[in-house]
């Protein structure tokens, strides 16, 4: 009876080459818009003590989406379930010796214990950016048009995508004018938040349950409703001026229905979502000024966003962005003529290297028309032969896969005919 093969661990993902084909297509465009900006890459552990999530991180979090565990010490430790509290924490313990503004970024795994459903799971990549000592709508609104530059580089337009914004200080404004206390402001924001994911009736219902005047429903609905709400808000007038100066306001939307969920965002907050509301939110993120000083740092202020790679691959699919991607490096196949040559292809295929041409080398003695085939199946565009009559004549034969042509040249032109054959296809 055959063993049976071993599932891996819910909520995690196998890459095959053509999934980490697209990961590292993802990547290249991350790196490029925020070394657009002039941002450094940087990266934590992925394991953190569970201390510094509950600093500021929120109880949910920590109770229920963390991956806790003591270890052999009997110190709790967590797999990381995002990055902002470790560059808090970073920078905390050199703020002497960084200047200032940082602009850091970075992609890698990340690790949270929820349901996993269509865009989710409990293992997942994300990128992260954020500028740390600037405390201005301007710095809020780089940030913002960073996401834009991605999303111009990877092919999504303003019609398929927009990054909405809102502000916190701007929402509290209008909680007091509605006479909402300071104690019930977390459950509003909530509130807020949960809005198209409830049918009215259920929201509703949550908002009496929490304590909401029918006067404050509907007071909450109307602001809610009012498009031009962020023109009281001096902080958000001076951000869309902003990204307009820097060629991202047709990505950007006031939304006053957007509030990040995270406790520590305390200015601007922002989301980008697919315009057909088929999936969550593809990235998130705003300004979280007191957070190096809850880790134990001088009080700076910081913006950032997070975007993880599997909704924005899902709204690349819906949009057809994602691109034919070569999952093969080796656009040359070495064939092995017998057990007497294997050496010699050996060499042929080190000279071709030193050329500069990524080259793979059939690993055994085959028929030729098996190593053809096989060269074929990895998308390989040139097989090369060296046998005993390429020897005599100090020759390759060379057989272009896609024409089926093949030719004998003479081992010193190797070189220009593979690049004659190569770069101009």
């Amino acid at each position: 009876m055959a063993n049976k093969i071993i599932s891996p661990v819910k909520g995690t993902r196998d890459f095959y080459p053509e999934n980490m084909a697209v990961r590292t297509w993802l990547y290249g465009h991350m790196r490029a818009a925020s070394e657009t900006f002039g941002y450094q890459e940087y990266d934590g552990p992925f394991l953190e003590p569970i201390a510094l999530y509950a600093a500021k991180s929120g109880e949910e979090l920590v109770k229920e989406q963390a991956f806790v565990f003591p270890d052999r010490g009997g110190d709790l430790i967590t797999l990381r379930p995002e990055l902002t509290p470790t560059l808090a924490r970073m920078v905390a313990q050199r703020q002497g010796q960084l200047y200032f503004p940082l602009r850091w970024w970075s992609f890698g795994p990340f690790w949270r214990y929820e349901r996993p459903q269509k865009g989710r799971a409990r293992e997942f990549f994300q990128w992260n950016i954020d500028m740390i000592g600037v405390n201005s709508p301007e710095a809020d609104a780089e940030l913002a048009a960073v996401g834009a530059e991605f999303f111009r580089r990877v092919g999504l337009s303003p019609d398929e995508v927009q990054i909405l914004v809102n502000n916190r200080r701007l929402m509290d404004a209008q909680l007091d004018a509605l006479e909402i206390p300071a104690a019930q402001r977390k459950a509003v924001f909530r509130l807020i938040d949960r809005r198209e994911k409830m049918s009215p009736s259920a929201w509703e219902a949550y908002a009496e349950e929490i304590g909401l005047s029918s006067a404050q429903l509907q007071g909450l609905k109307d602001l809610l409703g009012n498009a031009n709400l962020w023109e009281q808000s001096e902080e958000l007038v001076r951000f869309f001026e902003a990204a307009e100066a820097l060629g991202a306001r047709e990505y950007l939307r006031y939304a006053p229905e957007i509030i990040r969920g995270l406790d520590y965002y305390t200015g601007t907050v922002f989301e980008a979502r697919d315009r057909g509301g088929e999936f969550r939110a593809i990235l998130g993120g705003g300004r979280y000024d007191n957070l190096v000083a809850d880790v134990g740092g001088k009080p700076l202020p910081g913006v950032g966003f997070a975007m993880g790679d599997m909704v924005i691959t899902l709204v690349l699919q819906k949009y057809g962005r994602l691109p034919e991607l070569n999952t093969q490096p080796a656009g040359i196949l070495v064939t092995v003529f017998d057990a007497d040559h294997l050496l010699e292809a050996y060499r042929l295929a080190a000279e071709v290297r030193r050329l500069g041409y990524p080259t793979a080398v059939y690993p055994e003695p085959a028929k030729l028309g098996k190593q053809f085939k096989y060269a074929d199946r990895i998308g390989a565009r040139i097989a090369l032969i060296v046998g005993p009559d390429e020897l005599a004549q100090n020759a390759v034969a060379i057989k272009d896969l896609r024409t089926r042509e093949q030719t004998t040249v003479a081992r010193e032109q190797l070189g220009e005919i593979l690049r004659m054959r190569l770069e101009s296809s």
